[in-house]
């Protein structure tokens, strides 16, 4: 296993000194267009499995995940996997709630979409959470090298993020506009 350090910092350019970046506007981000096409496979991220479950998600995301593939990141399986210990086993909604997650995780991630990040994602992932801190100001630190991971997972797989979490993936693709993005409402 190795890391080309010189290569990443020249890919995401980890020390620029411009001004801060925050979230452009609805009009200018790529929404999940109303009529739905065939197009580019898609890597999805936790929040759609969330909303999957809980019925949140707007009819044109329902279509899409039925149009195109979907591809699966081990780091969503692991946040996913994270509520198995997270929840309170004594919270009466805790038993519904890992049963349903048993199921899209036994069900709806197969095996053969299911993939973990390179080491050079790895790598530049950290680059790119830490250049989005520093320019943002934001201090969630840990999901946000989350997200940084799986925004340049699907870049690697030449796959389409679907996310309704506009402020870190819009950040994201201004700074490696290189990576696809398609963005959600919840229903």
């Amino acid at each position: 296993m190795s890391f080309d350090l010189v290569a990443a910092l020249r890919r995401i350019k980890a020390q620029r000194s411009s001004c801060a970046v925050s979230r452009r506007a609805d009009d200018d981000l790529p929404f999940v267009p109303e009529q739905i096409e065939a197009g580019p496979e898609l890597m999805l991220d936790t929040c759609v499995y969330i909303d999957v479950i809980q019925g949140k998600v707007p009819r044109s995301v329902d279509d899409l995940l039925g149009a195109r593939i979907s591809n699966h990141s081990s780091i969503c399986l692991a946040e996913l996997t994270h509520l198995f210990g997270r929840l309170d086993p004594q919270h009466p909604e805790t038993p519904n709630t890992l049963k349903e997650l048993r199921g899209v995780i036994k069900d709806d991630i197969p095996a053969h979409r299911l993939t973990a990040p390179s080491t050079r994602v790895l790598g530049e992932a950290g680059m790119l959470a830490g250049l989005t801190t520093r320019l943002t100001g934001r201090s969630k630190e840990q999901a946000l090298l989350n997200d940084a991971i799986l925004y340049l997972h699907a870049l690697e797989r030449s796959c389409v993020v679907l996310t309704r979490n506009l402020a870190d993936f819009d950040v994201f693709h201004q700074l490696v506009p290189t990576g696809s993005v398609l963005f959600y409402r919840q229903a």
